[in-house]
């Protein structure tokens, strides 16, 4: 029912350090001012975009510069079946220009063409430096070309029709081709503003300092006076102290809480049911099972939290429950396809070996999101929503059939076993990360979203304003 899971805090460490020395970019500027290379594109068209395919194949690298100074690396990369003339643009860091061209640095412009018949097929243009967001232009007859809008491996704009011939993508200014789009364009998720997520940062970094003073323990919480007990009995912990997942939650609310109310939750009102769940099927096995656990918890939570932080309004659960997504299909990735490293920038095919588009189902009522969309909700939801954090349910169906064989077995349900706390956010300098804090310690968000394929996480919001004192 309180699930502690396989983490170990040393290996969990070892990577947070090694995540914080990973060289940082961002540094954007708004992309209606990124610089126009279309003269460049102009230049290069005859010899690069629409020559031979072996001729384009054997182009050296070139380097140009552009009118205001920009620096563009001009390179072919081959695929199996296609190539891509890359238009990359140097990566803007902290410090200044870094002197590398990546491919996905902001402005970085892309076309791939086939390489038996020399055909376009995409022009991928990057308008962050952030190379799991890009722009995605194709051709749709004589006289019109499809935009994609892709959000870490979301479509949040699939094969918009645009009345522009592909082939004048070849030389027109991105500006003007989104100026064209409007508001099929949704520029928002390419501009945000990283001092949106000051008090997120310093949230983290309170947190962060206590983290140190806290231990697991199976079924443990704070109560409301500050003692270690056990969230089914409420005895007082006695040879060891500390939180589960769940206890944990409870703590960073309590750090939100507490400096505007000067207690803490007791644990009774949150095991509490909340809105309308389960069945008569499930209704037997709630003592047993709790199969709700989870997302009574983090809704009683979450209620609480708004009730103070916001107003009563704001307590009920179409308030707090995240229910809404900007995007229908998503990219899905095999085991052969991998899921650590950044992409290839010529995306050599569209949808890479071991990956396929898909149909995502959004919400599900007391479930919420498949894990497979978890990454690109997350990043537009910090944008849409910047300032919140969320409270995780995750859940899936457990337990063997009931057979012939086995008539009394237990059933297969859904149950929610899991809480974790999520916070999407962007960095100092506008690099989109998210924190992941479960069982009293800090985890990586790669290894998180990876851990459950094939399960489901309701999620909850909470603002954050900078407090915390738990």
């Amino acid at each position: 029912m309180y699930l502690k899971l396989p983490l170990h805090r040393t290996l969990a460490v070892v990577l947070l350090l090694f995540a914080s020395l990973l060289p940082l970019y961002g540094r954007d500027i708004s992309t209606r001012k990124i610089e126009d290379d279309s003269a460049l594109r102009i230049s290069l068209r005859e010899g690069w975009f629409t020559g031979i395919p072996s001729r384009v194949l054997s182009q050296r690298v070139q380097m140009q510069t552009l009118g205001g100074g920009g620096r563009v690396q001009v390179r072919v990369e081959a695929g199996r079946d296609e190539f891509a003339v890359v238009l990359a643009r140097e990566l803007i860091g902290p410090a200044g220009p870094t002197g590398t061209y990546p491919g996905w640095a902001q402005g970085s412009w892309i076309l791939t063409r086939r390489q038996d018949t020399g055909e376009a097929s995409r022009i991928r243009i990057f308008p962050r430096s952030d190379p799991y967001t890009y722009v995605q232009f194709r051709p749709l007859g004589d006289d019109r070309c499809q935009m994609d809008v892709v959000l870490y491996e979301a479509y949040v704009v699939r094969s918009q029709p645009l009345p522009i011939p592909f082939e004048r993508l070849l030389s027109m200014p991105v500006e003007e081709v989104f100026s064209i789009a409007g508001d099929k364009f949704p520029r928002r998720y390419f501009d945000p503003d990283a001092d949106n997520y000051r008090d997120l940062r310093l949230f983290m970094a309170r947190m962060r300092e206590r983290l140190g003073g806290l231990e697991f323990q199976d079924d443990g919480a704070f109560d409301e006076n500050g003692n270690y007990v056990f969230i089914e009995t409420l005895e007082t912990q006695k040879d060891a102290s500390g939180l589960n997942c769940s206890g944990f939650a409870k703590w960073v609310v309590d750090g939100l809480l507490r400096p505007l109310t000067g207690e803490r939750l007791p644990v009774t009102p949150l095991k509490q049911s909340f809105g309308d769940r389960g069945s008569s099927f499930t209704k037997p096995w709630e003592e047993s099972r709790d199969p709700f656990f989870g997302l009574d918890w983090t809704r009683n939570l979450a209620s609480r939290a708004m009730t103070v932080l916001r107003a009563p309004a704001y307590a009920k659960l179409e308030e707090f429950e995240v229910r809404h997504w900007p995007f229908s299909q998503i990219i899905v990735r095999g085991a052969a396809a991998g899921s650590s490293g950044l992409p290839r920038t010529g995306g050599f095919p569209e949808t890479p070996s071991g990956a396929s588009v898909r149909a995502y189902p959004g919400f599900l009522e007391n479930a919420g999101f498949g894990f497979e969309g978890i990454h690109p909700l997350l990043y537009t939801l910090a944008i849409d929503e910047p300032g919140r954090i969320y409270l995780a349910s995750i859940n899936t169906e457990m337990g063997p059939p009931t057979t012939e064989d086995n008539p009394r077995g237990r059933p297969r349900m859904r149950q929610h076993f899991h809480i974790a706390v999520l916070v999407p956010y962007f960095n100092e300098y506008g690099n989109f990360q998210v924190a992941v804090f479960e069982s009293a310690e800090e985890t990586q968000f790669s290894s998180f979203k990876n851990r459950y394929p094939g399960h489901y996480v309701n999620l909850v919001r909470i603002p954050v304003e900078g407090q915390f004192d738990p």
